[in-house]
């Protein structure tokens, strides 16, 4: 009986949503089938994707990366979670910390307790039950999966990585196992007539190259999903009115700090990055309310350090494909969709469409089950990542410039209207399914931009007001000790990764 298996899978573009899907496709699927990678040396990729959070730790085990290695090639540094100011009100300032926020006690969650205690303590703050945050916040760091002696979670991390560095590792990964790369730049793509698949694409030089599976890496202009498929996108602009971007960097200031800084400025936010060699900075603006120039003294009037390259301005539209596997093509990177990396979740939708995709990996029958629950789930995921971005912009109490005004106008999805509702009333988080932000992320942004509850929970009055207060003190006291004993963070990257100082500039 005639194999029915896929033979050939075509990706159209390189950088890191084409490199990170050849490796692991040809990690997962050795011998199965050939792959071929198409990419040009003369179209350049956006490149700006620095930063990262804890699940692409998950992704590099699996392709059997070694940690140290991987980070002095992409001159990596350590994320603890991100920093947000000016965001609530000017000169207001709180942390999206990675991992727990202090310990639930049995069903009840642990920010019940602390609602409860703040109703008495008005100045407590929540980010005094953060390892993570007093981590941070002392420019500190270490591998630690538990705090020593208690049930309690140590110090969850993701990385600062140089994206470009990270697709050249992956490439040289990726044909180790077999993957061939073609030189060359897609000029036509061919369909069926009958079924409406993409059956070829042909280069530049007039090489065709035919396929059964399709993944379209080829970023913003979609050359197979949009321009071949006509799929069609969903404009999310209406939600997040920021269309623009600059990228430069910069030399790096005295300090790595183990954690991204994102700061709020007139009409958008600036992000800052720091990796071995440099840092990342970028400003993420509205066009209707600043225009290129005036973004660019943004930018430059808040940088830290000299200029290493010129900026880099970036177009953008919030928003997604209406499909993201359309008959046998699937887009994977910014040919799918873009949300701004507020959150850092670029590298993390890549990861996760490509995970998703290897779970309902199909034959030549091509399942239209199989492609309609890829869909459903990626639907999904970019809402439920949406709307906690959108949470930044409505939760301002900034009235000082038309932007914010129109931020805090703006009309939301009823999902994120009604977890803003359900959190008002008595502090209440529920993680819808497959949610890829915590019940502790949502809370951090929530009490950060000053949302607060009327109430809290009566389940937290199973403890006394003094059994309260000495869990909260007792919690407290252990993550500030433990906090005090971790080495600096530049310490353990020059005992752990250091960066090849040939390679540094």
């Amino acid at each position: 009986m005639a194999s029915n298996n896929i033979n050939h899978v075509v990706i159209v573009g390189g950088g890191s949503a084409g490199w990170m899907t050849a490796a692991m496709l040809a990690k997962l699927f050795t011998d199965k089938f050939s792959i071929t990678l198409i990419e040009s040396d003369d179209i350049g990729t956006i490149g700006v994707g620095e930063a990262t959070i804890p699940p692409i730790k998950t992704f590099n085990d699996v392709l059997g990366i070694d940690e140290s290695q991987f980070m002095v090639t992409t001159q990596a540094t350590f994320k603890l979670g991100i920093q947000f100011e000016n965001w609530g009100k000017l000169g207001d300032s709180y942390m999206h910390a990675f991992g727990n926020i202090g310990r639930d006690i049995g069903l009840t969650p642990f920010h019940q307790f602390f609602l409860k205690e703040q109703q008495k303590d008005a100045n407590l703050c929540l980010w005094d039950y953060s390892f993570n945050y007093q981590t941070a916040k002392q420019n500190k760091f270490i591998k630690m999966a538990k705090i020593e002696a208690t049930p309690l979670q140590g110090i969850a991390y993701a990385y600062h990585f140089d994206a470009s560095s990270y697709a050249t590792y992956l490439k040289t990964y990726s044909q180790q196992l077999g993957v061939k790369r073609i030189e060359g730049k897609v000029t036509t793509t061919k369909v069926n007539a009958k079924n409406g698949f993409v059956e070829s694409v042909t280069l530049q030089s007039g090489q065709t190259i035919c396929g059964d599976l399709f993944i379209d890496c080829s970023g913003f202009q979609g050359l197979l999903i949009e321009q071949a498929l006509k799929t069609g996108f969903d404009d999310w602009s209406h939600y997040l009115p920021c269309d623009r971007a600059i990228a430069v960097q910069t030399e790096n200031s005295d300090i790595v700090r183990p954690y991204t800084r994102s700061i709020a400025h007139d009409a958008g936010w600036q992000w800052q990055i720091p990796l071995q060699h440099r840092t990342g900075n970028g400003h993420v603006y509205c066009s209707k309310f600043i225009d290129d120039e005036q973004a660019l003294a943004t930018l430059l009037a808040n940088v830290e350090g000299k200029l290493l390259t010129k900026p880099k301005f970036i177009k953008f539209t919030t928003g997604k494909r209406k499909k993201l596997w359309n008959k046998n093509c699937v887009a994977i990177g910014l040919s799918s969709g873009f949300l701004e990396p507020l959150e850092s979740t670029s590298l993390h939708l890549i990861q996760s469409s490509i995970v998703r995709l290897i779970k309902l990996f199909p034959d030549l029958n091509f399942n239209q089950a199989d492609i309609d629950e890829y869909n459903m789930q990626a639907d999904r995921e970019f809402i439920q990542v949406r709307d906690f971005i959108i949470l930044h912009y409505k939760a301002t109490q900034r009235n000082d410039s038309q932007f914010w005004q129109h931020c805090q106008n703006m009309p939301i999805p009823d999902s994120l209207q009604h977890k803003i509702e359900l959190f008002k009333s008595q502090g209440r988080i529920f993680r819808t399914q497959d949610d890829l932000f915590s019940e502790a992320a949502w809370l951090q942004v929530l009490l950060g931009q000053n949302i607060k509850p009327e109430s809290y929970h009566p389940i937290a009055d199973q403890l006394t007001d003094q059994q309260v207060q000495k869990y909260l003190s007792d919690l407290k006291t252990i993550f500030t000790n433990h906090a005090s004993k971790i080495p600096s963070h530049q310490a353990f990257i020059g005992e752990y990764c250091p960066a090849k100082k040939s390679s540094i500039g």
